[in-house]
């Protein structure tokens, strides 16, 4: 089994540690410097190559050690997207993990892509079907994520890459963001200014509410995000903003208000204030636009007459709030029966409310196939989702319904006897020692 990129936290070297004491071989790949801070030792391996050359590579490590299984945070970053295409064509396993579609504790866990590419059925009838034989889903919240831990996390994976990069000096970074050290001041710049006018921002939002002026709310995404380079059909968000705006000038009710909120971690290097007041000014809305830089999502979203996304998961929350909702994008909760199929155009004076009933079905479907309860940067959270990772990997269940109850995690041991002796990464197959390259 072969771990990519993951999240700057200890998270896939618990499933590894996991597997390991199952007697599974893992090695992990390390691309960069940022790598090699979350998981060095004596089963992880330095490629050093360019990003040219790690198709190459990437074939012959498969073929040579027998590779089961390809693990990797995404499968649309450089060195992920050719590392799967390689792995499916080779009948390689992909498990692919990210933030969960439900949040705010649960992490997505599906075979072979995300989003657009994700496997989750759309058919509503196969929801229905797949939620029927599902367990219960207790949706107390049980962890909550560290933004503080995150943030450190991105941090030293990042400035590891800029101090230590002399170690992997063809290292191409893997996802789109922009040049770390503008990236991270820009990003520390907003978030204190954001702090600092939170009061403001609060009294704009309680302003908002109780004018009890209608208003749709459109909730932005990261310009940088794949949900918008590989799954929208946007060059960006000013892309999405314009086309928003010209059908929202068409074809509202002329008393209805669009509002924008920014992303919580957009470092403001575009401003998307800016441009969406210049749009709304050609068209003739400016007086019809709000651009907030904050605010309470659940209490934005109960008083919106409608939610519009690209493919945020934002829009998970205004389905379990029942409130209607138009997706732009690729989105694996883009199915009828809970968001508006008529297009955006009839939804800003037609919203389509989604189907309480069917809302709790496709929630439980999903939490019972691919998703993981847990969390990436709080210890708790953590434990817990890498140990039923590493059982639903161990027992070839990723993507399927899961056995018992969705609120505590499976246990190890007691499928262990169920895995049949594979080579290279499942037992059997473990006799040999951690791959060195």
């Amino acid at each position: 089994m072969v771990f990519l990129q993951g999240m700057p936290s200890p998270f896939y070297q618990r499933i590894a540690q996991h597997l390991g004491r199952q007697g599974w071989r893992v090695t992990r790949i390390n691309l960069c410097a940022g790598d090699w801070l979350f998981w060095r030792g004596g089963n992880a391996i330095a490629y050093r190559g360019s990003l040219s050359q790690w198709p190459g590579f990437v074939t012959r490590f498969m073929q040579e050690q027998g590779v089961t299984d390809l693990i990797v945070l995404g499968e649309n970053r450089r060195y992920h997207r050719e590392a799967v295409d390689i792995a499916l064509a080779r009948g390689v396993r992909v498990t692919v993990n990210d933030f969960g579609y439900i949040r705010p504790d649960w992490i997505t866990f599906e075979r072979n892509g995300m989003s657009g590419a994700s496997q989750f059925p759309r058919d509503p009838e196969a929801i229905r079907r797949l939620a029927a034989q599902a367990p219960e889903v207790d949706w107390t919240p049980r962890h909550v994520d560290s933004a503080y831990r995150m943030a450190r996390g991105d941090l030293l994976h990042n400035m590891a890459n800029l101090a230590l990069g002399w170690m992997f000096p063809r290292y191409r970074r893997s996802d789109l963001r922009p040049n770390t050290l503008i990236y991270t001041a820009a990003s520390g710049l907003r978030l204190l200014t954001n702090r600092l006018r939170k009061q403001r921002t609060q009294a704009e939002v309680a302003r908002l509410i109780a004018s009890a002026e209608p208003y749709f709310l459109f909730p932005l995404q990261l310009n940088f995000d794949f949900q918008i380079v590989a799954y929208s059909p946007f060059d960006g968000i000013a892309d999405s903003i314009h086309h928003v705006l010209r059908s929202f000038a068409v074809h509202a009710e002329p008393d209805a208000l669009l509002v924008l909120k920014e992303h919580p971690w957009d470092p403001a290097l575009k401003n998307w204030a800016y441009v969406l007041q210049k749009e709304a000014a050609i068209l003739g809305i400016a007086h019809r636009v709000r651009y907030l830089r904050g605010g309470h999502l659940d209490s934005l979203i109960t008083h919106a007459q409608g939610v519009v996304t690209v493919n945020s998961t934002t829009g998970m929350r205004a389905l379990h709030l029942g409130r209607p909702l138009q997706v732009l994008g690729q989105a694996v909760f883009d199915v009828p029966g809970l968001t508006h199929q008529k297009g955006l155009d009839s939804f800003w004076r037609n919203p389509t409310r989604p189907d309480a009933e069917f809302v709790r079905a496709f929630l439980k479907a999903l939490a019972g196939t691919i998703q993981i309860r847990g969390v990436f940067f709080d210890e708790s959270g953590l434990s817990v989702a890498a140990k039923e990772a590493a059982h639903r990997l161990m027992t070839d269940r990723v993507g399927q319904l899961v056995d018992g109850p969705i609120c505590a995690p499976s246990s190890l041991d007691e499928h262990r006897a169920q895995t049949q002796p594979l080579v290279s990464g499942r037992p059997g197959g473990a006799t040999s020692p951690p791959v060195r390259v």
